[in-house]
């Protein structure tokens, strides 16, 4: 398991040959990252192009706080690519801030990613064998470095593919060749990514939100494996490369993504209430009122209510000035989180029997705080009901979901975790109340957290289906 992980959101916008050159691309990414603020806190970049050179702002943070109104003012052309990061701890600096940026001879290149590499490890050694320096600890850097020495010898998108057939893993990209714009899926589509249509041109972004934010239009999102690419003219070209394999992200679902995206044809918010549902068909219990843990928790906690005929009624407020504990980089900085994060509404809780319902369940340490807090507020009962099943396989494809010797799953029975996190009672979705909440066909979602059946070849993990080991696709790239 490799130690660099992260969830990020990516943003690409281009305008179709804009007379004079304006900061409208700058503004657009701006707003765009600020909707995907939730994706990543730890650092945040913009590069813009203007037909001769690149421009770009990097800095660890907010959006809020990164840029300044007159940075962004001075940033004219007419593409650009944006990123959010959260990082996990000893990653958190800024060599370590997307996008990354390639120059060489034939231009320049800017990369923002949003996933984790299972073979970067390989190709980072096979790079540096052959002379390559690298600056940062980035899966983008080693793109880059592929995409580089790739395009000096094909067209921008031929390179692309080629890289593509050498990289494994989950990537979602938006990638600025020479004033061109490039968005790219992964094969198994595990990372969101869709297009829309804005004023005057184009926006790749991991979430619709973030095109609802700038008044854009969704188009629809990329297929697994496909390339879109957007030129200054205003023509798309799509390049499938892949029809048959889907492995799309369930946490995308459970907890990363704003409830108001639509990912993969669903919208999230609707996935969750009915998750809530099937919480309640498959866990009931006689209780007072359903509580959700804000905000991930809510639309579950809305379902499981509706379905029980259980009055929805809060019992806990969160402090929205804080960002999100499962993303922070360490336990310590969790655990103080959780305290300063949420606060009781006791008079909701005295005396009641309380369904609270939380999105998952990792390490356990902030379900028993938050159900602490609920007792000594004063609730009769707390009896836990869980939007996911049992997390107790590590993720390889970028969510920070860490070892198995810190998920509380994989080394506690259910009776266990209940009383680790001093519930009354517990209840987990099971799997197949999840991928019937989803709404996309089991076949299509990677479940590898929750059933340690991954949909890519990871050395000492099962796969769910044949698929083609690393030294493949190295194979395939030296005979071309």
């Amino acid at each position: 398991m490799r130690n660099l992980k992260e969830e990020c959101g990516i943003a690409g916008v281009i305008l179709h040959d804009p007379a004079p050159l304006t900061n409208i691309v700058a503004f657009k990414l701006y707003y765009a990252l600020y909707a995907l603020q939730h994706r990543g806190q730890d650092s945040t970049g913009i590069v813009i192009f203007d037909g001769t050179r690149a421009k770009s702002i990097k800095s660890m943070g907010l959006v809020s706080e990164a840029y300044s109104r007159q940075e962004i003012q001075e940033m004219n052309g007419y593409v650009g690519v944006g990123h959010v990061r959260a990082s996990t701890f000893g990653t958190q600096n800024i060599e370590n801030c997307q996008p990354f940026i390639l120059n060489f001879k034939g231009g320049t290149i800017a990369i923002a990613h949003n996933g984790s590499l299972v073979n970067a490890k390989i190709l980072r050694e096979e790079l540096e064998s052959e002379g390559r320096i690298f600056t940062t600890d980035l899966d983008a850097e080693v793109i880059g470095l592929l995409l580089v020495k790739s395009i000096l010898k094909q067209n921008a998108t031929d390179a692309i593919k080629s890289v593509m057939r050498r990289i494994v893993g989950s990537y979602a990209l938006a990638i600025m060749i020479n004033g061109d714009l490039y968005a790219v899926r992964d094969p198994i589509g595990n990372k969101p990514i869709c297009y829309g249509e804005v004023e005057g041109g184009y926006a790749v972004v991991s979430e619709s939100v973030a095109l609802d934010t700038i008044n854009g239009k969704l188009v629809r999102d990329l297929h697994p494996g496909e390339i879109l690419v957007f030129r200054k003219n205003g023509e798309v070209e799509s390049v499938p490369t892949n029809k048959e394999m889907a492995a799309h992200c369930i946490f995308e679902f459970i907890y990363i993504a704003r409830p108001d995206s639509i990912i993969d044809g669903q919208l999230v918010y609707t996935a969750r209430e009915r998750i809530g549902k099937e919480l309640a068909r498959e866990h009931p219990i006689a209780a007072d009122i359903i509580s959700p843990v804000p905000d991930s928790g809510i639309a579950s906690a809305i379902g499981y209510s509706r379905a029980s005929g259980i009055k929805y009624l809060e019992g806990l407020m969160k402090n929205r000035y804080i960002g999100r504990t499962f993303i922070l980089p360490h336990q310590e900085m969790r655990e103080m989180a959780v305290r300063l994060k949420m606060n009781t509404i006791n008079d909701n809780l005295k005396n009641k029997r309380v369904v609270l319902v939380d999105d998952s369940v990792v390490r356990g340490t902030t379900s028993r705080r938050i159900v602490d807090l609920i007792k000594k507020a004063g609730a009769k009962e707390v009896h836990l009901r869980v939007a996911s099943p049992p997390i107790i396989g590590p993720c390889y494809l970028g969510i920070d979901i860490p070892s198995r010797a810190e998920l509380i799953a994989t080394h506690k029975t259910i009776d266990g975790i209940c009383a680790a996190v001093n519930a009354d009672t517990i209840g987990f979705l099971s799997v197949d109340g999840l991928v019937k909440a989803i709404g996309i066909d089991k076949s299509r979602l990677c479940l590898g957290c929750v059933t340690e059946v991954y949909p890519i070849d990871i050395p000492g993990e099962v796969c769910s289906r044949k698929q083609r080991r690393v030294e493949d696709f190295v194979d395939d790239e030296k005979n071309e």
